[in-house]
């Protein structure tokens, strides 16, 4: 049994407030997986603090042409909004690959990019884990670690990322604004989860009382060729080992500009500009696509069951890339599910 106090915020400030700067007071929104976590007694909370009745389900345009997504806003109402089907579709179809409709029904914005691992050793508590107990080692190095990192990891953790919302906010560029005890700031997309080193116990890099209020998204979507690609063991209800989402701004069959983010293969949503200037200028081909595919991967590693997944991102780049060059804003819509 958890004891934990339960208090409802009446808006931003009072939510930061009742953090009263301790670090075990959480911030419930859907609770699609916190709950899951105290259930499983891997989150102890000794506060939670119900954030639902907060302003934060606004879905606006930017006076710069992007858009404003506010933290509350369920995944289900953003991938149908018309803003984002129209000039973001790959957060759409990135957004429709996870979870099921209800969860999606359920879970907010700012919950998906802070939802935790699915490592079975995370959720285990009688099993080894850095990630949740600090200094107890990682079991998953020596273990059953088929769907576990090949990029980003330590000799402390090799869990992955697990959402598919945060492989394109990655791709385009997002930002993440946030409000804490000393104020609002905005943090790129990039810096806002971390690489495990040897803090793995730390997803983010938000400060204690911090709390997400909206994602702004820049003009830029590649609404005309995009494509989010998830590779899974079975096809629905699955997280991904590798899924990959990708834009490119094309002329003729040149690349103007590409960009390419993956899940399922590290610690957070994996980008290389490296890699994407590979792409500049080039012709939108497999043999440009391979090139990009090798520098983003020149440092992978396999541990033990999971080797197959370099191979496969490779080939899974290739392919998305090659879709989202391809691709047509028609060939690309999908269909709302009841």
């Amino acid at each position: 049994m958890i004891n934990f106090q339960y208090v409802q915020a009446t808006d931003v400030a009072d939510a930061v407030r009742q953090t009263g700067g301790d670090p075990r007071a959480r911030f419930v929104a859907g609770g699609t997986n916190l709950i899951d976590l105290m259930k499983m007694e891997v989150e102890q909370p000794t506060r939670v603090i119900d954030i639902t009745r907060l302003p934060l389900r606004q879905v606006e345009p930017t006076p710069s042409g992007g858009l404003r997504i506010g933290a509350l806003v369920p995944n289900t109402d953003l991938a149908y909004h018309p803003l984002v089907e129209e000039r973001y579709p790959v957060l759409s179809s990135a957004i429709m690959a996870g979870a099921s409709q209800q969860l999606r029904n359920m879970a907010s914005t700012g919950g998906n990019l802070l939802q935790r691992t699915r490592c079975a050793y995370f959720y285990d508590v009688a099993t080894p884990c850095n990630k949740r107990t600090p200094g107890t080692g990682c079991s998953a190095i020596e273990g059953l670690n088929r769907g576990h990192a090949i990029l980003g990891t330590s000799q402390a953790c090799i869990a992955v990322h697990p959402s598919d919302m945060c492989v394109a906010m990655m791709m385009l560029d997002a930002t993440v604004h946030v409000t804490g005890p000393t104020g609002d700031r905005v943090v790129p997309f990039a810096d806002f989860h971390r690489l495990p080193g040897d803090a793995p116990q730390r997803d983010t890099n938000l400060n204690p009382g911090e709390i997400i209020t909206a994602v702004e998204l820049p003009p830029k979507g590649f609404a005309s060729h995009h494509t989010y690609l998830k590779i899974r063991d079975r096809l629905s209800y699955a997280f991904a080992l590798v899924a990959i989402a990708a834009g490119l701004d094309l002329d003729g069959d040149t690349i103007k500009e590409g960009r390419f983010a993956l899940g399922g293969i590290a610690h957070k949503p994996w980008r290389d500009p490296k890699a994407e200037a590979v792409l500049r200028g080039q012709p939108a081909n497999a043999a440009t696509f391979t090139r990009a595919a090798d520098v983003l991967l020149r440092d992978a590693r396999g541990y033990k069951y999971n080797t197959f997944k370099i191979d496969l991102a490779r080939r899974c780049i290739v392919r998305a890339l090659g879709q989202a060059a391809r691709a047509t804003p028609q060939s690309q819509s999908h269909k709302k599910i009841a």
